[in-house]
């Protein structure tokens, strides 16, 4: 019987060709996933030498005192924050990266550093006018609307004044980092924040007790060095922006073409983060204005007179929790979601929903381990960690103590900040900033409505901002699986499930070995008992995590074990991602 089938019998060879062009593909797409993943380790560890740092930093900070006047700079320097935070980790990356790595892939290299070099133009200019019209919003306000001198609005007023600055020089850096992470480049941008830590931690125990005028003398010293810093890291980045082709001079003229899809691309993201990230400050306004002084605890507002629920310092207390529930998400949910955003975009931009699905799979799995695991730490250990790092000078072991149940009632919600970062992501790579906004929109008002609900609970009290932020953070992070679900398709929720099940019982074994720690410790300093428990603690997870055969463990030690089915979050009909 002759082949029924004699036209592929004659291209058996071209098929063969077709095979290994087909491997080559795959092999290259490969090295490239391994490429961003490597890059997200090789950042956390970076962030975590940076984050150590800035731990020091907090101590300086919080060693003034859970007072007033230490709460003024708090509150001062979240306002230049809230930009970098708003610019710097969310709407300039989120619409830079997907348009300047579409534009290098499909138009050229010499397009994408015109693209960059426009950017850099219209975004000082930008920056530019907002720091002098925040300028005379803030002269105004001092000027007719100063408030009790008891509550030291003004000194509020002045500290932004001198850290306004910053704001324009941290979104520079913010499109600098974004340009060199396009190109691979992660490690000076992972470490600029080290510079700012340096500065702050130098101006606070080095400068300001030589600095007149008392307190506020040294606080203004600190803020100073604050806008110093600012300058220095921008020096930095635009060095290694000129050693790796890029062009420093900024150009108005001719606009780009892919500036106005920035534009159109960041208005949703700028609006969507914005309204929660202004939700944050407000959250941190209240504190302020909720919390009496020393003097009284009677608040007149509009006119009204009430008790406030909160006592002096309060703003200090809740900052220094959010700094240490901060210091694990930003290790590694962070620099994860840095590094796999220009991998994601590249899937995008070529259409590749397989493996789009898959790098979202695998950074998800990560996040949320680390989530539930710095998390569980964190709700056990929360007490003698947090009066190891802040009890010093004049913050008291008292407000050490507040600051742990303010820091327990963040950390419920840690797995759903780690994860939120990644899904976001997803999001700005397929260019959807939209629907973020849109969910944004929804759940604007949740926070601080939740807090000036449960505020006046006794029991509850500053605890309130930790379980308002961990609700806020899980309805967010289910509105956007769900819809990204409808979206991509099966994101693999049997393998995050069975991911989610081994971390648990991680966990748990973890959770077991650190309160036994702490019991066989009762009464021990608490130096004696972070240095037990911490390593202890550390060994019995990642013993759990071997024994139940996570395969995340490998994805962190650069061993990817294929222990899932490899269709797990393919849909029906479609080729296994490599």
């Amino acid at each position: 019987m002759g082949n029924p089938f004699p036209v592929v019998a004659s291209y058996h060879y071209p098929f063969s060709s077709l095979h290994a062009i087909i491997s080559r593909m795959d092999s290259k797409e490969h090295q490239e996933r391994e490429k961003f993943f490597g890059a997200a380790k090789l950042m956390a560890v970076l962030t975590l030498a940076s984050r150590i740092l800035g731990m020091v930093r907090d101590m300086a900070i919080t060693s003034l005192g859970a007072n007033r006047m230490t709460s003024a700079f708090v509150l001062a320097f979240k306002v230049p924050n809230l930009f970098r935070r708003l610019f710097g980790e969310g709407a300039l990356s989120a619409a830079f990266v997907p348009v300047f790595t579409e534009t290098a892939e499909t138009v050229g290299h010499d397009a994408a550093r015109k693209l960059f070099a426009n950017a850099l133009g219209w975004l000082s200019v930008l920056m530019g006018v907002l720091m002098v019209l925040g300028g005379v919003v803030l002269w105004a306000w001092g000027r007719f609307f100063p408030g009790e001198p008891e509550r030291h609005l003004p000194l509020v007023l002045s500290l932004t004044a001198v850290m306004l600055p910053f704001m324009v020089t941290i979104c520079l850096l913010a499109l600098g980092s974004a340009a060199l992470n396009c190109k691979g480049h992660f490690g000076y941008p992972a470490l600029a924040p080290l510079i700012l830590n340096v500065f702050i931690i130098g101006a606070t125990w080095g400068v300001a007790p030589h600095v007149g005028g008392g307190p506020a003398g040294g606080l203004f010293a600190i803020a100073a060095s604050v806008t110093v810093a600012g300058v220095v890291q921008l020096g930095g980045i635009f060095w290694l922006l000129r050693r790796g082709g890029f062009s420093l001079r900024p150009t108005l003229r001719p606009v780009e073409p892919g500036i106005r899809q920035i534009l159109a691309m960041m208005a949703p993201v700028v609006l969507g983060l914005g309204l929660l990230q202004i939700c944050e400050l407000f959250n941190d306004v209240l504190a302020w204005t909720l919390s009496g002084t020393k003097d009284s605890m009677t608040i007149r507002l509009f006119g009204l007179s009430f008790q406030a629920p909160l006592g002096e310092g309060v703003l200090v207390r809740v900052n220094a929790a959010q700094r240490l529930y901060q210091f694990p998400m930003g290790v590694l949910a962070m620099s994860l979601g840095v590094a796999v955003l220009p991998l994601l975009s590249r899937y995008a931009a070529r259409g590749d929903l397989p493996n789009l699905r898959d790098a979202l799979n695998r950074a998800l799995r990560l996040a949320a381990m680390e989530g539930l695991a710095a998390g569980t730490a964190l709700l056990v250990m929360a007490q003698p960690v947090t009066r190891l790092i802040y009890a010093h000078g004049h913050f008291t072991l008292a407000d050490a103590d507040n600051s742990a149940f303010i820091l327990q009632m963040y950390v419920l919600g840690l797995i759903a900040y780690c994860t939120q970062t990644i899904l976001l992501r997803a999001f700005y790579a397929t260019k959807d900033l939209m629907t973020p906004l849109k969910i944004s929109c929804a759940l604007v008002g949740l926070g601080p409505l939740l807090v000036l609900s449960l505020v006046w609970i006794p029991a509850l009290g500053p605890g309130a901002f930790g379980l308002a932020m961990t609700v806020t953070a899980l309805a967010n992070v289910a509105v956007l699986a769900v819809i990204l679900r409808r979206r991509l398709g099966r994101l693999g929720g049997r393998q995050l499930a069975r991911s989610l099940a081994r971390s648990l019982a991680a966990c748990g074994a973890m959770a077991g070995a650190l309160v036994l720690i702490r019991l066989a410790l009762a009464g021990r300093p608490d130096w004696l008992v972070v240095l037990v428990a911490v390593p202890a603690g550390a060994a019995v997870f990642f013993a759990a995590v071997f024994a139940l055969r996570c395969p995340e463990l490998g994805e962190l030690f650069g061993k990817r074990r294929a222990t899932e089915p490899p269709d797990a979050y393919n849909g029906p009909g479609e080729t296994p991602a490599p």
